[in-house]
């Protein structure tokens, strides 16, 4: 209960981010708002992945509403629940102490704290991948067929929610092949991992035609955390942890920490896919063996004294990080402020353009940033045409829409490259041939940018004229 009780109370802590959203998560809002069916032909196209999660989240909007602390809450409680599991899994292997110091310690990492408030599958998975993990060490001992079935059925529902969550599949088989269990359990739980990735080969082989989806990594995102994360715990492996038992503490927490990011490095030789995101149930293994670890100084000097300075020393360090995430800043985008500017930049009857159309999702949150501009672009909106960003104009119909208007409100994603296709080149070099940037606004995750006609030298009509003028005449 304290572990529970200590994820919700950080979970709701700034759990609004200042009313703000980022891109991944404004596109969980937009898809959840949309009926079953249509997440359901979406998915065909784009997003298969999540499609799961998304009806689940339609649901929910349902039943309770689809604002941002609906969009936020089903993450904090399932971080809550995994936090309960790591307790538990810790008491089991290590005793009542170290269950406690785990438990506490898991929703005080700094990625947990992170993606317990974010609109995203991530913590369910972790959640399901850490109740999956100990119904496994449950089941060791037990050997009941219904044990091996709940296994199973559990860590399928956690790789349906997110694929890669089969790496935590491979860590529990590495698991118990280095603890020497009996071959009968190994067996168990050959048949389970066999029905979990026959389960799951459908959702495998469907999406990867949407592979593209992840073009946008060119390397390893965030590794130095996993890195750091990695080489402690292997650090903390080297003291005897937990008792003695079929499974030992380490032979589980070492695996399910290392492996799952180890694999994704090595796959990212072939094409880049690491993102620390994706291999968030690896900090149960940290948990285990920070817990396993304090409990191990307590023990061995008696004292409460060195468990007192251990703690201190986290909270320390984990208070700068711990505020900085509950700030928009903590994203790589903030969709909010970037609808927000486009509001402001753009006067009505402006031309409204993305640079490139996929970027059309940064918008979408809140429909009224961009009510009284036209989507230059746009040939069937996202909703209709069953697609995140919508369809967009042959390349010479949209530069010659583009034509018609002397004022443009452009949107970049930041740090993004535009993808060389006629549309995009189109936009581009009618932009660069008819008009001139006057004014551009740099906001998180974007940049905003107002372009006049080049004939016309005066950028001061008033509002509601379609002749130049802007209120970000100002470099920003």
């Amino acid at each position: 209960m304290a572990p529970l009780a200590l994820t919700i109370a950080l979970g709701l802590w700034g759990i609004r981010r200042k009313n703000t959203m980022w891109g991944d998560e404004s596109v969980t809002y937009q898809l959840a708002h949309r009926d079953l069916s249509q997440i359901w032909h979406t998915a065909q196209h784009v997003d298969l992945v999540h499609a799961l999660y998304y009806a689940v989240m339609h649901e929910i909007f349902g039943l309770f509403g689809g604002g941002l602390l609906t969009l936020r809450l089903p993450s904090v409680l399932a971080m809550s629940a995994a936090a309960s599991g790591v307790g538990l899994l810790a008491l089991r292997l290590a005793g009542p102490r170290a269950g406690l110091l785990a438990g506490l310690v898991f929703p005080l990492l700094p990625q947990v704290q992170k993606f317990a408030q974010e609109g995203r599958s991530y913590a369910m998975v972790c959640a399901l991948v850490t109740w999956a993990t100990y119904a496994l060490v449950v089941s060791v001992p037990h050997r009941a067929r219904w044990r091996w079935a709940v296994y199973g059925s559990t860590m399928l529902l956690a790789c349906l929610l997110h694929e890669f969550a089969v790496l935590a599949l491979v860590a529990h088989g590495v698991t118990l092949v280095v603890s020497r269990v009996p071959r009968p359990v190994l067996r168990a739980w050959s048949v389970a991992a066999a029905g979990i990735v026959v389960g799951l080969l459908p959702l495998a082989i469907w999406s990867a035609g949407q592979s593209e989806q992840v073009s946008w990594i060119g390397g390893p995102v965030r590794l130095q955390y996993f890195l750091v994360v990695a080489v402690v715990g292997v650090a903390c492996a080297r003291a005897p942890l937990g008792v003695r038992g079929p499974v030992r503490l380490s032979a589980l927490a070492v695996p399910i920490l290392v492996l799952p990011g180890l694999l994704l490095l090595i796959a990212s030789l072939v094409k880049p896919i690491f993102v620390d995101r994706y291999v968030l149930f690896s900090n149960i293994g940290i948990a285990l063996l920070l817990g396993a670890l304090m409990d191990y100084f307590h023990r061995r000097w008696h004292s409460s004294r060195i468990a007192w300075i251990a703690a201190v020393a986290v909270l320390a360090a984990l208070v700068q990080p711990s505020m900085s995430l509950r700030t928009p800043q903590s994203r790589s985008n903030d969709v909010t402020a970037i609808g927000a500017t486009v509001r402001k930049e753009g006067r009505p009857g402006d031309g409204l353009l993305y640079l490139a159309g996929q970027h059309r999702i940064l918008t979408a949150a809140n429909p009224e940033d961009t009510r009284f501009l036209t989507d230059l672009a746009l040939a069937q909106d996202p909703v209709s045409s069953n697609t995140l960003a919508g369809v967009e104009l042959p390349a010479q119909e949209i530069a010659a829409r583009m034509l018609e208007f002397n004022r443009i409100v452009a949107v970049r994603a930041a740090g993004a490259h535009s993808p060389t296709n006629p549309q995009e080149e189109a936009k581009t070099s009618t932009l660069r041939r008819n008009f001139r940037e006057y004014g551009t606004t740099h906001v998180n995750g974007a940049r905003v940018t107002v372009y006049v006609r080049d004939h016309d030298p005066s950028p001061t009509a008033g509002p509601g004229s379609n002749s130049p003028g802007a209120s970000g005449g100002v470099m920003r």
